[in-house]
């Protein structure tokens, strides 16, 4: 049980719900999953099982495509419709005005956390700080905006699609939207549509992992490698977990010996070192 699986997460589900569901269907705890997703949110996560959750840090960094749909004249505590309302007004921004203001937020900026998140300041989740009233200052945080477009604009609601980096609270962003137009609003809904490489296309509901309906992926479907010929004596080295000292440019190295894939490999600085040992086993 080695590899990556794309789980189409439906509301009411907390990311630590889908690894549980999907560690006790596979029998194995070594589960990790690639970028939490509260439980109002839907779509792309990314599970790394068994020898893949190596994979995990590197994942994460990958960038996120969203679809948020925006709730006029509310603000919430949370930032999105489950949070408690601390402002209603009846204002709502014309289509036009709110679309024309969607570009100045493309590019690199601060953006505040909000107060109900897992970012943690002095070892404490800021949703504890939030929950037990204690003032605390967010923090900002460097992200980017790769992409925005407006989707729907229905009254007092608006959808947008957007492409971030790691980091990017999509609540946040609403906020932000919002408040550059003098209005209220807040998330009612969002659906994480890609992760780097991974879509909903390649994604599984947790029904059809019971069913046993679904499909590992592996590195040969997303990694650029090089494959290296492996000598007895490299071999050997490869088996007990050694590095390697190898002329070539490329990133991964994807070991073989006597044509069969033994091991795959990263480079670091000067030497290649182990990602993912014994793949013949």
């Amino acid at each position: 049980m080695n590899g990556i699986l794309i789980i189409e997460k439906e509301k009411g589900y907390t990311s630590r719900d889908v690894v549980n569901v999907v560690s006790k269907h596979l029998h194995t705890k070594k589960v990790g999953h690639t970028g939490t997703l509260d439980p109002l949110a839907t779509g792309v996560l990314v599970l790394c099982v068994g020898s893949y959750t190596k994979f995990v840090s590197k994942l994460i960094n990958h960038t996120k495509e969203y679809i948020a749909k925006i709730h006029f004249g509310i603000e919430t505590d949370t930032l999105d419709i489950t949070g408690k309302v601390i402002q209603k007004n009846s204002f709502v921004p014309t289509k036009e005005s709110f679309e024309s203001v969607l570009s100045s937020f493309l590019g690199y900026q601060q953006q505040r956390v909000p107060a109900y998140s897992a970012k943690k300041i002095n070892g404490k989740k800021l949703y504890e700080y939030a929950r037990n009233g204690e003032e605390i200052v967010l923090p900002l945080q460097e992200i980017e905006i790769f992409s925005i477009e407006l989707l729907d604009f229905q009254q007092e609601y608006a959808t947008i699609r957007c492409s971030v980096s790691k980091g990017t609270y999509i609540r946040s962003l609403i906020r932000d939207i919002c408040a550059s137009l003098g209005c209220l609003g807040t998330m009612e809904e969002l659906k994480r549509t890609r992760l780097g490489h991974f879509s909903l296309s390649d994604a599984y509901l947790l029904e059809q992992i019971k069913k046993n309906n679904y499909h590992f992926i592996t590195f040969h479907d997303f990694l650029s490698y090089q494959i290296y010929e492996l000598t007895m004596q490299e071999k050997h080295l490869v088996d007990h977990g050694n590095e390697l000292f190898l002329e070539s440019d490329f990133k991964y190295l994807l070991l073989t010996f006597q044509k069969q894939e033994i091991a795959l490999y990263e480079k670091k600085e000067d030497r290649y070192v182990p990602l993912l040992n014994h793949l013949t086993k």
